[in-house]
């Protein structure tokens, strides 16, 4: 892992060298990324499918070879069930618009069948933890149909109550929709259990990556789960693109969530018929120089390796976590729990907690970028009783410097402030 691949990496921060922990929010991205939007740009860009000249073509063919990549990535059965979007807010919202309409009519779907799959008083859970990218969507679906977002209570050490969650399943549930990796406290979630109790049942389940797919092997068929959402961003990709996935059975049934160009087969003034997966999801001139991007960086990230990446994150948050329990008032929450690369902590003083913000900007001013505050998930923060917290969190190009120097700042921070 090569940090001179990363240029921002090189800069200063108010005199000091960038320390960037700050990951979870969005990862830094390789030289070989910036080429590729360069390359685009500077020698293929044209809008793609329905062009007959040679640029038209070449982009095309970048696009589609980066939707057969994402698929190889994830495991996807075939690459028509990758949706690209514009991250993994818009995936959710996308998915859960379309499980409020009708279904799509196709020959195996008989007429008795066709009601929209969330209706007045079906529930839908989701779990504590969750970003409010997986919280608002589903909210707005429930006050749309009348139905009933639940979600899956936590234990005293911030665990999933996996006992409640099934005592949540029911004939009424339609949908469990859940974080893989929280993107506060950093803990892998029982993702394995959560679908095979929900299947049992025959409920869908919709997981939200954006803090798996980039640090560890995700495999979608192996999960089995019906739908997968992650952003390119986190993953040393451009901002604005990303995936959603879904098992084909479900992709074909769901209606589409935009109209327009692209997504259609035959418009006439009497109505519209759709196109093919996956162009029935994609209206409008797609982001093909995101997608080519996004090619590139899992491109990166596999000939880094991503067992590789695992380990080696695992292993920097294990020894980030024992050095701040070197230092009196701090509390990790989540303590000694396994965690992909993010960790949460506050100070105190006391017994009183020292402002994260407060903290996170004395960390600023000596060159270390973390992210302090709710995180986007202001229902965990609450549960956890506290106005927010200091998040450490790391990507492929982090080492033990990154943490012993972000340790020596929040040192001289703590001094600052008791």
């Amino acid at each position: 892992m090569n940090r001179s691949d990363f240029p921002i990496l090189q800069e200063t921060v108010h005199g000091r060298p960038l320390v960037y922990l700050d990951n979870a929010a969005t990862s830094q991205k390789p030289q070989a990324v910036i080429d590729a939007i360069a390359e685009a740009y500077s020698h293929w860009n044209s809008n793609i499918h329905r062009g007959v000249h040679h640029l038209s073509q070449v982009a095309t063919m970048k696009h589609e070879d980066a939707r057969k990549a994402v698929a190889d990535f994830i495991g996807a059965k075939s690459s028509d069930e990758i949706i690209f979007t514009k991250g993994t807010t818009d995936s959710i919202n996308a998915l859960a618009f379309a499980l409020g309409e009708k279904p799509t009519p196709t020959p195996s779907l008989k007429g008795g069948e066709r009601r929209a799959w969330v209706e007045e008083g079906d529930e839908i859970i989701v779990s504590a933890v969750e970003h409010h990218s997986n919280i608002v969507p589903w909210q707005m679906l429930c006050e749309r149909k009348k139905a009933v977002l639940r979600h899956i209570p936590l234990l005293p050490d911030l665990s999933l109550d996996m006992e409640a969650f099934k005592a949540l399943l029911s004939d009424k549930t339609k949908l469990v929709s859940v974080a893989h990796v929280s993107n506060v406290l950093g803990t892998v979630q029982p993702i394995e259990d959560i679908i095979r109790l929900a299947h049992e049942k025959g409920i869908p389940v919709c997981i939200d990556g954006a803090q798996s797919v980039p640090h560890m092997r995700v495999d979608v068929q192996a999960l089995d789960c019906d739908f997968m959402a992650f952003s390119g961003h986190k993953m040393y990709a451009p901002t604005g693109i990303g995936v959603l996935y879904g098992k084909r059975e479900w992709l074909d049934r769901l209606p589409p969530h935009e109209g327009g160009g692209e997504m259609i087969n035959r418009v006439r003034w009497e109505g519209t018929t759709y196109n093919e997966l996956p162009y029935k999801f994609e209206a409008g001139t797609p982001n093909y120089v995101g997608s080519y991007a996004l090619h590139k960086a899992i491109e990166y990230m596999q000939s880094v390796g991503l067992d590789t990446i695992e380990q080696h994150e695992r292993e920097l948050t294990r020894y980030c976590e024992a050095q701040l329990k070197q230092i009196d008032g701090v509390r990790i929450y989540a303590e000694g729990r396994p965690k992909a690369g993010v960790l949460s902590f506050n100070l105190f003083n006391d017994g009183q907690i020292i402002h994260p913000l407060d903290i996170g900007t004395l960390l600023d001013q000596q060159g270390v970028a973390v992210r302090t505050g709710h995180h986007c998930a202001q229902p965990l923060i609450e549960e956890m009783g506290v106005p927010g917290t200091v998040r450490v969190s790391f990507g492929l190009y982090n080492d033990q410097n990154d943490v012993d120097a972000f340790i020596a700042a929040l040192k001289k921070a703590q001094s600052m402030l008791i």
